[in-house]
């Protein structure tokens, strides 16, 4: 009786543990249904789970999907394909190797039909490469592009939106080094025209019609600024490439751009300029001070040498005349023609007059050399001008004619009685002195060089800028 007992019990405690197990089983089956429920719950009103669904159908659409041919090749059309882009950076045009950075993105749209199902509610953002490759691009490609870079950080900058029409958005960023064919004649107050190409690769007119977007094609990025040149205008048109084996579509982007001239003010033309201004100051230097005059003119003509030199060498070598090389040879035109002008000058002022050389009256002779002597060691007169001429040449002939130190050297006392005729042109012989001359033609220097460099200036101006 006792082990009947015991046995009851036993069956009593295992069933006590069944039903113990059995019902934490249950427990956590209900857990696990709730946890379901409330990720259904979350999952509609986000979308997410109609987004599965749509990846399903897209899925079962690509199964019978033929990546090769064009979305219009059943009716035998080409199919349109609209290009938008939009610049987030455009760098500096480089002179000597004529080309230019840009970072973009190039954005392609057109439909296909096969992708259109009635279950597809919402746009679907694919960025999976291997997805990407499932379905028909367009292959274009960029004819005039040196270097072409695609984005890979942090991934692959790639996008494509299917939309519930069938239309298909295709987005690309990219790092392109486009060709620029400049024309540097008015370097550098020169406008440039560059250009990006977007041109089908193996597809011709007949499969493909590449076209801009209707509204507003070429965007850059509002706070975008180029260093050295200024846009004024972006021009979308068309194009059409001719090749043995047909004709392909293309786009042309023009680019027009006016130089800024703010840096070559500041480091090419006022410099020269101011060195053209210093060397007139030679001008107004006496003609003795040959040393002096001499450095100035040697100095400056070797500093616009200079600089000339180094403006070119940050520029291409090409067979035509540039602005600034114009600009150049005209200021090193002016510096040497100082240098030559003070060459002259003292060349005329050590020179003896050649009339009192070849003449044979020795009193004469002698006079001219005592009128020479005079009109170095007297003070000049001032004239209304504020120039300064030398001593009267009548009132010098007329003292070595009564002061008895030339009576005594020279004989004066016979040069009284001679005939007058003879005293008038001894008067102007001396006028027409070579140190006269040498004076006179410096200070007329003063006035002609300014003259032709400020008219060089507003032909040159008005040419290259009008």
């Amino acid at each position: 009786m006792a082990g009947h007992v015991a046995a009851r019990v036993g069956v009593s405690r295992t069933c006590r543990r069944r039903s113990s197990d059995t019902y934490r089983l249950d427990r956590g089956h209900d857990i696990k249904l709730l946890l379901l429920v409330g990720t259904v719950a979350l999952c509609l009103p986000l979308g997410e789970c109609q987004s599965v669904n749509n990846l399903k159908i897209l899925d079962n659409l690509l199964k019978d999907y033929d990546r090769r041919a064009t979305p219009t090749n059943h009716l035998n059309n080409a199919t349109t394909v609209n290009c938008e882009l939009y610049i987030r950076s455009f760098g500096s045009i480089d002179p000597n190797s004529m080309d230019y950075q840009v970072d973009l993105y190039l954005r392609q749209s057109w439909v296909d039909e096969r992708l259109n199902h009635d279950d597809i509610k919402q746009p679907l953002d694919l960025n999976d490469p291997n997805l990407v490759k499932a379905i028909w691009k367009p292959e274009v490609y960029f004819p005039n592009a040196k270097h072409a870079e695609f984005q890979f950080v942090t991934v692959p900058n790639v996008l494509v939106r299917i939309n519930p029409s069938g239309e298909i958005l295709y987005m690309l960023r990219l790092k392109l080094v486009f060709a620029c064919m400049m024309e540097l004649s008015k370097f550098p107050l020169d406008s440039q025209v560059c250009t990006m190409e977007i041109a089908s690769f193996s597809k011709t007119m007949k499969e493909l019609n590449l076209s801009w977007k209707s509204d507003a094609p070429i965007k850059m990025y509002k706070n975008m600024r180029m260093p050295q040149f200024e846009m004024e205008e972006i021009v979308p048109t068309t194009c059409q490439e001719s090749f043995q084996i047909g004709n392909y579509s293309c786009l042309v982007a023009e680019f027009r751009m006016r130089r800024s001239i703010g840096f070559h003010l500041v480091q090419s033309y006022l410099p020269t300029t101011l060195i053209v201004v210093i060397s007139w100051v030679s001008f107004w230097m006496d003609v003795d001070s040959v040393p002096g005059r001499t450095t100035l003119g040697v100095t400056t003509l070797l500093t616009v040498s200079s600089k000339s030199s180094g403006i070119q060498a940050g520029l291409p070598q090409v067979s035509y005349v540039k602005a600034i090389d114009v600009w150049m040879g005209a200021c090193t035109a002016f510096v040497f023609c100082a240098l030559l002008e003070f060459t002259l000058v003292n060349y005329m002022w050590r020179r003896r007059p050649q009339e009192f050389r070849s003449r044979g009256n020795s009193k004469t002779t002698c006079l001219a050399e005592r009128y020479a002597q005079i009109t170095t060691t007297a003070h000049p007169q001032k004239t209304a001008a504020g120039g300064t001429t030398p001593p009267d040449a009548k009132a010098v002939v007329a003292s070595l004619t009564t002061s008895p130190g030339a009576a005594t050297s020279c004989g004066a006392s016979e040069v009284k009685h001679e005939d007058p005729t003879m005293t008038a042109h001894f008067v102007r012989a001396f006028k027409q002195s070579n140190k006269i001359k040498a004076r006179q033609i410096d200070e007329y220097c003063r006035g002609v060089f300014p003259l032709l460099f400020s008219l060089f200036n507003i032909f040159y101006w008005c040419y290259y800028l009008l």
